[in-house]
């Protein structure tokens, strides 16, 4: 039988089995039985027999034993109490001296102290089951080797035990495996758990007493173990009369068991600390040792202080400073206190009174709550902190009541029970974290990383070697490393294309002495940089290598390095200032005595800009641009005279260059002086990333128009930081932040520039795009980044653009994933928006300030769009000491709140809006919002989600919920599962819950227990202002303010321009009209005729001369200055718009058209005279607002048919509140309002001087047939009606917060303007930014000669997008019952159709087309929801020149052959 099964039913381990005496041994079986017993009747035993009498050694009785329990306890102790050898480890102990705990190494026997321990134990525990316990006292007799444990409170029963016939107290104290802590279905706060306990101190004791004492029965009980539990006395009961109850527990150790001869000084002080021990975890009792009480008067926090606080001796003071002690009781159940350790792990803890020596989960659940947050307390500091290193300064003791609580073994050394077990949570308050992070950890845990830091950093520590290999682009200097080493000089280019023209340098210089490594990209600012960070960078760490740097060391020469010199190759530009710093600020942070050192860092400078005369071939260089253009503008008219040549790049220099730079080296080499306590201090500021607000400071403290002096040998580093560097952070800021102006940033401006010059209507690849504009707007930046930048201004899902100036053909991202999903730029498309050029009106574009890059005239400094589109789309970027965060807005607000500046009313506050968001967004504070998603509750068990929060996205949520349902020990599964179905456009997630999980949602509230809330704040609202200096707005109504004056100006500005227009076309007209009648009457002739006699003859009869536009002379421009050479030189004449006139112009029906073209000028003057600045932004605003529905419409089609698709296949079902609140009927009338827009026919006059609201349907009278305008209802948003006579004066436009310079002053009247525009129309030559793109092509006009005979003129809008949808012609109508009633019909009909005025002649001569003709050519499908939404639209003025400089030169009505031009 195995050692491990029990012989029969009768085992010696049965339960309540007192010490079993040994059995008999069996009777001999005779060998006949034993052959029967074996099934074999031959006698086979009796071989066995045989056999056994032969073997050798150990018979099997003594091989295979059977012990009872006591013996298998006294034969193996270490299963139950532990070893029973005396070891020498270091212990806490109470020293008595000191009255303090002391770690020491003694000398003792762990299985006697245990024993010691369950008796201290089962005596704590009788608090828990009597709270009225008010004492426990210890007594060691050192001389006999007795020991005594005594507590009063409730005693034991005093009765016998029907079921095992024993008195109770014999059964729990005498009868192995007896516990009252057996049924685990009730919780249990104490230590005893296993029926072994008190019996293990009996078992190795000589002499065991028991006595206790019950009320109930009045009898006190005292019975005699003895002989290690084997013999048991009888129990002696004697009378109690009194009230007290008590039990106690006399026993006389087997010392010899624990290799023990007496009760030494070691383990009575480790005895005396376990006593200390109960004092200060059980509370609210008295422990008494010896008889003297343990005065632990704040009880565990007293216990605390004995092993934190200075030793005590009574009679000297104390003079040692206590240590920072947090203490905290976390409920009912524990009490934790926390020290700083000195970087070890530390813990005292107790479970139930047990002491823990080793620790546990308990011990691991609140080291790691510490530690966790503690970590993210110091995120903000960058420093990437491991959980060890908190954790091994930390000194943690723990005080908890566990529920039935489980330990590694029987000495309970380690509890093991997981921490959702516990029966009670502790979370460290914040409170405790507060006080914990005022302790001396923090500077304990910088201090371990720090030193852990410059283990990793030595790692890549550099040597002085002749050779280094395994650097890529390094090429070493013939000498570095060798004892010459100090005069070579490392060049560090910026790129491979700076070291290629390194290297061809120094085909002049040699290669000993010079060596070259190319940088990627720019170097890290390890000033603020983690210590991982900087040894995890490549480029820091090549740097150390190949100049032999080591970590740590403090250099005050270069002796010890390869080289001796480090110079800085970088371009001239911003991001090369960029450069520059980053490495001296590198050598600064590191190894800061080298910038004390003469000549070790250098720069190289090249030329920025480089002039060369025209004739003599003269050069000169500048290297910066600051000094370049202050040259160009004191070379006044001369400046024509020199052809500059852009030198940004390195790469832009050719070898025969570098050969010059570095035969010129001394001049080209500028070192930096010697760094300074003033230059260390102006590094960190720049550096620092903590100091944004002192970069503020500085940034505003700039000078514009200063530079380094480069003719200088040496720079000072505070005058590189303050005249060179400091540029890098002003551009670093315009590539960030927004103009107010137009909402947009330089890249983005690039983009729209681009494709507005271009006329985009037709798709167009995204990759095709980016070179475009690289090309065209001379981008200088990453590839990738200006395609992430096209691709989020087409962008329109929920969260990125209100109104997207580009539109999206492809996959350009969703809100699935933020908009991350978009596909590689050669896949998707696109062209410009519909509304775009409504927004930046095209009127406005001969305004703008266009700037010049590299000679070449670039998109404007910024655009001055209709409403402010960065409320519109809001934005966000982070800068140099600036950052910005504004949110979107809706357009009919803004539009809405500038109505009421016009009317002078105040404007209401807005709030955040995002198109297609279906939550809501609320006002928390001032500038604060709260965006909700959508969710409620369908079933008892259900949530139905329809709308996440704004920019949180669905894939993210989706993660998330995947971690709610998974459940650990700290953090409990918030869902049981979820169902999935959202699409690309909107949320649809239903969630499944217990009732539990529902309960503690609903509780918690249905929006903060799933996250559906997000904050949207509006306190970083900064943009540039139209002064370019940073402004931070405190609303966005304040914004709008800012933005109202500057836009009304541009508005009379645009007026004034197109007067100017108009007037030099009536002038030109009146001159071709007199010009064709005295050649017809023969007063003038031109047949046969010099050229300059005939000019000289138009200008003898006072014939106005028009030259031609010739754009400015901008430096490096060459078509600008050949233009101007030619201007100057006479070759181009004032008169070319008369003698180029073809010969058909003098029949007489050209004269009758010329005639009518002066009437049709004549009249839009006058009607545009009539207009006032805000009459022209009104007609703006209501177009925007008619495309703008049309946009929003789509976009709600769109979410139904998704809605509706969903629905279709069961994926939505929640209740109607949390579904697309848009029914089936909405859908049809936005698809009718499409189907009617498309089949408008537009006969609108150009709408910067119409009389009537755009987008309203004109209707003719039955009675004269004279074009009205529908009446609309009257509202305080509403322009004023404009009629043909003077117009009544509109309010005066509020007055700026400074004065603007452009143009003339808001408060010229409408009457100036007429009397002084033919006057400006005859004298100022037209010279502009250059050639504008022609308005002709956006209309058609329509000529009829009233009863009159008054020539009347209207004219038909162009289709400013894709080519235009026309419907299919309708059956002809049936004849009406009345003439006026077919001429309704008639006119309705007409205006059906749609002229395409973008395939009409200049002269106006496809307006006679009957129009029963065939209508354009579709080129975009129908039933795309891309295509234009052609509707009844406002036509604009042509105030471009294309059409205008040449008369009916052939490309008119008439297709003649036979034209030719008078000469």
């Amino acid at each position: 039988m195995s050692d491990f099964e029990d012989s029969d039913a009768g085992s010696d381990f049965a339960f309540g089995g007192s010490p079993a005496k040994p059995k008999a041994k069996p009777k001999a079986t005779t060998a006949k039985a034993n052959g029967k017993a074996n099934g074999n009747g031959n006698g086979t035993t009796a071989t066995a027999t045989a056999a056994t009498t032969k073997r050798q050694g150990p018979s099997v009785e003594e091989i295979y034993q059977k012990k009872t329990p006591i013996e298998h306890i006294l034969l193996r102790p270490d299963s139950y109490i532990g070893s029973v050898e005396p070891i020498d480890e270091e212990m806490w102990i109470y020293d008595p001296d000191t009255k303090r705990m002391a770690q020491r190494t003694i000398t003792y026997t762990p299985g006697f102290y245990k024993i010691v321990d369950e008796i201290l134990v089962n005596a704590a525990d009788n608090k828990a089951r009597d709270p009225t316990m008010k004492r426990i006292e210890v007594t060691i007799d050192r001389e006999n080797g007795v020991i005594s444990i005594m507590n009063d409170g409730k005693g034991i029963p005093i009765e016998i035990h029907r079921e095992h016939d024993a008195y109770v107290p014999e059964l729990i104290f005498g009868h192995l495996l007896t516990s009252s802590n057996y049924n685990d279905k009730e919780e249990k706060i104490t230590g005893g758990r296993n029926g072994y306990g008190a019996k293990l101190c009996n078992i190795f004791s000589t002499e065991f007493i028991v006595e206790t004492a019950d009320v109930n029965a009045q009898k006190k009980y005292i019975q005699v173990f003895s002989d290690n539990m084997l013999k048991i006395g009888k129990p002696k009961i004697t009378k109690h009369a009194t009230k007290k109850e008590y039990t106690k527990i006399t026993f006389k150790p087997d010392l010899g068991k624990f290799r023990m001869t007496h009760l030494d000084d070691d383990t009575i002080a480790l005895i005396t600390r376990r006593v200390y021990d109960l004092a200060g975890c059980v509370e609210g009792i008295k422990v008494y040792l010896n008889g003297e009480a343990i005065a632990l008067s704040k009880g565990f926090r007293s216990y605390v202080e004995l092993y934190l606080l200075p030793p005590s001796n009574p009679d000297e003071p104390v003079l040692s400073k206590a240590p920072e002690i947090v203490y905290k009781k976390l409920g009912e159940r524990w009490e934790v206190a926390f020290a700083v350790s000195e970087g070890q792990f530390k813990q005292v803890s107790f479970v139930n009174s047990i002491n823990t020596a080793r620790g546990g989960t308990h011990v691991t659940y609140i080291a790691d709550q510490i530690t966790k947050r503690f970590i993210e307390s110091v995120k903000k500091s960058k420093v990437t902190i491991k959980p060890h290193l908190v954790k091994n300064n930390m000194w943690l003791f723990i005080n908890c009541k566990i529920a039935n609580p489980t330990f590694d073994s029987q000495t309970k050394e380690t509890l093991t029970l997981r921490s959702s077990s516990f029966g009670s949570k502790c979370e460290v308050s914040d409170e405790f974290m507060k006080a914990v992070m005022k302790t001396e950890l923090k500077d304990f845990v910088d201090m371990m990383v720090k030193r852990k830091e410059e283990r990793d950093l030595k790692k890549t520590d550099g040597t002085r070697t002749s050779r280094i290999t395994g650097i890529d682009k390094l090429d070493d200097a013939n000498l570095a490393g060798t004892k010459h080493g100090e005069d070579c000089t490392l060049i560090l280019t910026e790129g491979d294309s700076a070291k290629t023209l390194a290297v061809a340098g120094l085909g002049v210089q040699g290669r000993d002495k010079f060596g070259i490594f190319a940088l990627r990209g720019k170097p890290l600012n390890v000033r603020d940089a983690s210590a991982s960070q900087i040894a995890d960078n490549k480029e820091f760490s090549h740097i150390k290598q190949i100049l032999g740097l080591r970590h740590g060391e403090k250099y005050t020469s270069t002796e010890k390095l390869r080289y001796g010199h480090v110079l800085i190759m970088a371009d001239q530009d911003v991001d090369g200032s960029h450069i520059k710093g980053l490495l001296i600020n590198m050598f600064d942070s590191m190894y800061p005595g080298l910038l004390e050192v003469d000549g070790f860092l250098q720069q190289f400078i090249t030329p920025v800009v480089r002039v060369t005369h025209r004739r003599n071939n003269i050069r000169k260089d500048f290297y910066t641009e600051t000094e370049f253009k202050q040259w160009f503008e004191d070379q006044g008219d001369s400046a024509k005279d020199w052809r500059p040549k852009y030198y940004k790049g390195l790469g832009t220099s050719k070898d025969v260059d570098a050969h010059e730079y570095f035969r010129k080296l001394d001049f080209h080499r500028k070192n930096f002086e010697p760094a300074r306590v003033d230059d260390r201090k102006l590094l960190d500021m720049a550096f620092n990333k903590t100091r944004a607000n002192d970069r503020k400071e500085w940034l505003a403290s700039y000078q514009p128009g200063v530079w380094v002096d480069n003719n200088l040998p040496t720079v000072a580093i505070d005058e590189f930081i303050n005249k060179e560097l400091v540029l890098f952070s002003i551009e670093d800021n315009s590539r960030s932040i927004p103009s107010v102006v137009d909402g947009l940033k330089p890249g983005q401006r690039k983009i729209l520039w681009t494709a507005l010059d271009a006329n985009i209507k037709s798709e167009m690849k995204v990759v095709s795009l980016q070179g475009k504009v690289t090309e065209k707007a001379m981008y200088h930046h990453g590839d990738q980044s200006l395609v992430a930048t096209i691709v989020n201004m087409a962008q329109d899902f929920v969260g990125s653009n209100n109104i997207n100036l580009l539109m999206p053909e492809g996959g350009f991202g969703t809100r699935l994933a933020g908009g991350k999903d978009a596909a590689s730029a050669r896949y998707i498309s696109t062209f410009l928006n519909n509304i775009t050029r409504t927004i930046f009106h095209k009127n406005d574009d001969a305004l703008l300030e266009n700037l010049n890059d590299d000679g070449k005239v670039v998109e404007p400094r910024w655009f001055v769009p209709v409403l402010p589109m960065v409320l519109v789309n809001g934005v966000e970027g982070i800068g140099t000491g600036w950052s910005t965060s504004i949110p979107n807005y809706n357009p009919s607000d803004i539009i809405a709140n500038i109505r009421r500046l016009m009317n002078h009313q105040p404007l209401v506050p807005m709030i955040p809006w995002y198109r297609g968001f279906r939550g809501t967004i609320d006002q928390v504070s001032s500038d604060r919002f709260r965006a909700l998603g959508i969710i409620e509750k369908i079933s008892d068990t259900e949530i139905h989600i329809t709308e996440l929060p704004v920019r949180v996205w669905t894939e993210s949520y989706k993660s998330q919920l995947n971690k709610w349902m998974s459940a650990s020990d700290k953090n409990p599964a918030l869902i049981r599962d979820f169902r999935y179905n959202a699409s690309t456009l909107t949320v649809d997630i239903t969630l499944t819950l217990t009732e539990e999980q529902m309960q503690k949602a609903e509780a918690e509230g249905l929006e903060v227990r799933f996250k559906l809330s997000a904050s949207i704040a509006t306190s970083n609202m900064v943009c540039f202002d139209r002064a370019g200096r940073l402004r931070r707005y405190t609303s966005a109504e304040e914004i709008i303010e800012d933005f109202y004056p500057l836009r009304l100006r541009y508005y009379q500005l645009r007026k004034e321009n197109m007067a100017e227009k108009l007037g030099r076309d009536l002038q030109m007209a009146d001159n071709r009209v007199r010009f064709v009648m005295e050649i017809i009457q023969k007063k003038l002739t031109v047949n046969n005729r010099k050229r300059k006699d005939i000019i000289q003859e138009l200008r003898d009869r006072s014939y106005d001369p028009m030259p031609k536009k010739v754009k400015p002379v901008v430096a490096g421009d060459p078509e600008a200055e050949q233009a101007a050479d030619a201007a100057d030189s006479g070759e181009a004449s004032d008169y070319d718009y008369l003698l180029s006139m073809p010969i058909w112009n003098l029949t007489m029906e050209k004269v009758e058209k010329l005639l009518k073209e002066k009437s049709d000028i004549q009249q839009k003057l006058e009607d545009l005279l009539a207009l006032t600045p805000i009459d022209l932004w009104t007609t703006d605003l209501e177009e925007i607002e008619r495309l703008w529905d049309v946009m929003v419409d789509d976009y709600q089609v769109r979410l139904v048919d998704d809605e509706e698709n969903r629905r279709s296949q069961g994926g939505s079902k929640g209740k109607g509140k949390a579904r697309a609140r848009q029914p089936a009927k909405k859908a049809v009338t936005a698809a009718a309002k499409r189907k009617s827009l498309d089949t408008v026919k537009i006969e609108d006059d150009d709408d910067d001087f119409a009389d009537k609201p755009a987008a309203k349907k004109v209707a003719k009278t039955a009675g004269n047939g004279t074009v009205k305008a529908r009446p609309k209802p009257k509202t305080e948003d509403t322009k004023p009606k404009v009629e043909a006579a003077a117009l009544p004066s509109p309010p005066p436009p509020p007055v700026p917060a400074e004065p603007i310079t452009l143009g003339s002053d808001l408060e010229d009247s409408d009457e100036d303007v007429a009397a002084t525009i033919f006057k400006k129309a005859a004298t100022k030559r037209m010279i502009g930014e250059g050639k504008q793109s022609t308005l002709s092509e956006m209309f058609a006009r329509k000529s009829s000669v009233t009863d009159s005979g008054v020539v009347s003129s209207s004219s038909s809008p162009a289709i400013a997008a894709a080519p235009a949808v026309v419907a299919k012609p309708k059956a002809k109508p049936k004849a009406a019952a009345s003439p006026a009633r077919g001429r309704d019909a008639t006119a309705t009909s007409s205006r059906k159709k749609v002229v395409d005025s973008s395939d009409e002649d200049s002269d106006g001569s496809a307006g006679n087309v009957s129009e029963a003709s065939p209508p354009p050519v579709n080129t975009r499908p129908a039933t795309s929801r891309r295509a234009a939404v052609v509707a009844k639209k406002p036509v604009y003025m042509d105030i471009s020149d294309d059409s205008g400089e040449d008369f009916d030169n052939g490309d008119g009505g008439d297709d003649d052959s036979d034209e030719f031009e008078m000469d």
